[in-house]
């Protein structure tokens, strides 16, 4: 598994983001972010082939999780994006096809991508 996330940038508060993470296979996936000087945590999650999906409190109603089984991505779609969505944001994969919402869950992980947004 060679997962690699792709997609960040620098926008301003309230824009939008559409992050991809390639090598998805037949894993359940996960998005996870780490801030300057915080703890990795949680964002979403997405089981395979996809019927679930689950989110952190914070992005529920704003970021949508989803995974294209065709093309071997996931992605996560961030919208309303706020200052405090900054972070760096990594991609993992499950050997359990089931969703996760602890890094323990996961068997992979990606380089991350930088999401910046300004306010």
């Amino acid at each position: 598994v060679q997962l690699q996330a792709s997609g960040g940038g620098l926008v301003q508060a309230g824009s939008s983001l559409r992050l991809a993470c390639a090598d998805s296979g037949r894993y359940g996936m996960g998005w996870f972010r780490q801030a300057p000087g915080k703890e990795r945590e949680f964002v979403a999650s997405i089981s395979f082939p996809g019927r679930k999906t689950i989110y952190a409190t914070s992005v529920k109603g704003r970021f949508t999780i989803s995974r294209d089984n065709v093309k071997n991505t996931m992605y996560l779609q961030m919208n309303s994006l706020e200052p405090e969505d900054t972070a760096v944001y990594y991609c993992a994969a499950s050997n359990f096809q089931t969703v996760g919402n602890t890094a323990s869950h996961y068997n992979f992980w990606g380089p991350g991508t930088q999401v910046t947004v300004s306010s």
